[in-house]
């Protein structure tokens, strides 16, 4: 089916369930794939969506609610309105990472309401003590063991046997009789070698463990440095607690580009992409306040120079060139430098090189804008003196945002500040005020 033709459907399973008209809504319902029930869920309103999936079976609607997690403003309030006893239900029904994500935003006193109808609580419980943003947190606890010195036999019935209660086979662990992990058994070994082998003679190190505290988005940076589907997680004993599998990465990954696009823009990364006016106001106004105190700078300027100005009206016309060229210059090299630094590309003993790159590369580019630039000054009949002035301004600002869009997030990142959420801020004050002063400057040096 087409792209069109899916969304057409989801919009009329949406309009059936927004109206409650339940009969041919469930019907259509549990044919749909878990998130795209979710993506209808999340397009009603909250007294809807509580009606529609309390209807749903338990098995639908678990997997469709653990799919709505990061679509809708807050679940608990979703899970409230169906009522403890159903959200025991569907807790049951999940992976242990999944029902903790589910339950985590409830209160303390709701939580466990929910938890004490649910049999097998103490997997829940465990990611429960780990933040929501760390590998405990974001583990699974449901994985394939088999003895390290078992049979290859054994092994395998012992996976059977496990893997019925997990059909998301990505890795089987080796582990001794304490459960201390000793490595990853592939599974094409277990076919192709002889049934008399010891799973310690085919099992390999595992490529990476993390411990359970180590943030997630370290565990997403090993998962794709070393392409595995399944990160295990292991206790300081190196005990096996669980795995992050990939799906949760790809969840995170998303959730970390969110958080650092919303920063990069000055934007605090708690504003819910679907929140109100007036939450969107009260995040991003202190930083709007930050930048009109630095706005005042670049305006200052143009105040000492406005004598200048006002004899060579002209100059006026490129001050918003000069510094718009700079501000883009330095953006250039500031999402660069922000990069490297996200990636943990940039060691500390690159930095001056990095630095010198983006100079060398603003340079260049100031030369060759500058000289663009001032043949227009000479063609509109400015004069050369002023398409010279026009060329140094040029240049000039455009090293100062190589300078700037480099040096700054190293700077912030040094003294533990998030480059991504102030950087933008002051290489855009250092390009304003420098592409000013250099076009002023010059021009009062220069033409009067």
């Amino acid at each position: 089916m087409s792209d069109e033709g899916a969304a057409a459907r989801l919009e009329q399973l949406r309009a059936l369930a927004q109206a409650e008209d339940l009969r041919p809504f469930l019907r259509r319902a549990i044919q749909l794939h878990p998130s795209d029930l979710a993506e209808v869920l999340a397009a009603i309103d909250g007294g809807a969506r509580a009606r529609a999936l309390a209807e749903l079976p338990v098995e639908t609607a678990s997997k469709a609610l653990a799919e709505l997690e990061g679509r809708v403003r807050h679940p608990e309030e979703l899970l409230r309105a169906v009522g403890p006893d159903y959200v025991a239900e569907l807790v049951a029904e999940l992976p242990s990472d999944d029902a903790a994500a589910i339950i985590r935003d409830l209160p303390p006193e709701e939580r466990e309401a929910v938890l004490s109808e649910v049999a097998d609580r103490a997997e829940v419980d465990q990611i429960l003590r780990f933040p929501e943003d760390s590998a405990g947190g974001l583990m699974t606890t449901e994985v394939v063991t088999v003895h390290e010195h078992a049979s290859l036999v054994e092994a395998i019935a012992d996976i059977r046997r496990q893997s019925a209660e997990d059909d998301a086979l990505y890795q089987v662990y080796a582990v001794d009789g304490a459960r201390r992990l000793k490595g990853v058994v592939p599974i094409a070994r277990l076919i192709v070698a002889s049934p008399s082998r010891r799973v310690h003679e085919v099992m390999e190190p595992p490529a990476a463990a993390v411990r359970p505290e180590v943030d997630q988005e370290q565990v997403a940076r090993l998962m794709a440095r070393y392409n595995v589907a399944a990160v295990p997680v292991v206790d300081e004993r190196n005990r096996l607690l669980g795995r992050v599998t990939f799906d949760d990465v790809v969840d995170v990954v998303e959730a970390e580009a969110t958080e650092d696009l919303l920063k990069f823009a000055s934007v605090s990364p708690e504003e819910d992409l679907s929140a109100p006016w007036t939450a969107a106001v009260k995040s991003r106004l202190p930083w709007l306040y930050v930048n009109l105190l630095t706005a005042f700078l670049a305006g200052a300027v143009v105040y000492v120079f406005q004598g200048t100005v006002s004899r060579v009206v002209a100059l006026a016309v490129w001050m918003p060139i000069i510094a718009g060229m700079g501000g883009n210059a330095g953006t250039q090299a500031l999402a660069v430098t922000v990069r490297r630094l996200a990636l943990r590309l940039l060691p500390r003993d690159r930095a001056l090189a990095v630095i010198r790159k983006e100079v060398l590369v603003g340079a260049v580019n100031g030369i060759a804008n500058g000289v663009a630039v001032a043949l227009v000054a000479a063609a509109i009949g400015e004069g050369w003196v002023l398409g010279l002035v026009v060329l140094l301004a040029m240049w000039g600002n455009l090293v100062v945002a190589g300078l700037a869009g480099a040096s700054i997030p190293i700077v912030l990142e040094r003294l533990s500040i998030d480059p991504a959420i102030a950087s933008s801020i002051f290489v855009t004050t250092f390009t304003d005020v420098c592409g000013f002063v250099l076009l002023l400057g010059l021009g009062a040096w220069l033409l009067l």
